[in-house]
């Protein structure tokens, strides 16, 4: 069986992000990139279900401009065997991506594709969902346990609001990961060095034959308001009195 890993380049989880001064987007000049964390944990799940035996091959596939190679070099030095780029400049929407993710799929015909359950810049958690509905592929998202049953089906617990739930999907399937699902491997420095001579396809997003126009603009960005600091009453009738005049509240 093959694996399909997706794998996005975003702002570093540990740097804050800054507005640009035309209220355009977020600053991502000259500042700290990695993989998506969510996406760390898909790689580290395909990198584990090889290991027990029920894959023979691990490919990361990411999309997004030439910079992103160092991202599909990230995962092959954890251990995947391969990678793909898909390279475009533009800012692409998750229906676009879920397209070109099902041009992959097409050509790869892989047993389980899983990707992590959102990114940590737009945080739209849908990719997963219009993937599994554009292939046909079964889905089980929010996956915090995966547990092989025989070949081909999988066993997946969830994590819903009211706890936990468990489900079977038979594969393929798309699964995209959940926080607790496993901790992330380390690469160490021998197998960084070992990823550079991987194989790493690049395709164009012009040659795939998608329309990645967007059909969503972005009007303007802007930081959160400051928090205000806190006031301390002397009493109740104060305090009622803040929230109904000032706060608004009551």
């Amino acid at each position: 069986m093959k694996i399909i890993v997706g794998v996005k380049r975003v702002l570093d989880y540990n740097v804050k992000a800054r507005v640009k001064a035309d209220k355009s987007g977020i600053e991502l000049q000259n500042v700290k990139m990695s993989m998506n964390p969510f996406d760390e944990i898909a790689v580290e799940e395909a990198l584990r279900i090889k290991e027990a035996g029920h894959a023979e091959e691990v490919v990361v596939v990411s999309i997004g401009p030439t910079a992103s190679q160092e991202t599909i070099r990230t995962g092959l030095a954890m251990g995947a065997d391969r990678g793909i780029l898909i390279e475009t400049e533009e800012l692409l929407q998750p229906l676009a991506i879920a397209k070109l993710f099902k041009h992959v799929i097409d050509k790869e015909s892989p047993g389980l594709v899983i990707l992590g359950k959102q990114a940590i810049d737009g945080d739209n958690n849908q990719t997963g969902q219009m993937l599994s509905a554009l292939t046909g592929m079964r889905q089980a998202t929010f996956a915090s346990k995966m547990e092989f049953e025989g070949s081909d089906v999988l066993k997946v617990t969830r994590e819903v609001d009211a706890g936990l739930e468990s489900i079977r999907v038979s594969l393929p399937a798309v699964v995209t990961t959940d926080l607790r699902l496993n901790e992330p491997r380390y690469a160490k420095l021998p197998n960084i060095m070992k990823a550079k001579k991987k194989p790493l396809e690049i395709i164009p997003v012009a040659d795939t034959g998608v329309d990645v126009t967007s059909k969503l603009s972005v009007v303007e960005v802007n930081e959160p308001p400051t928090r205000e600091a806190g006031v301390i009453v002397s009493s109740v009738t104060e305090l009622v009195d803040k929230l109904r005049n000032e706060a608004k509240v009551i």
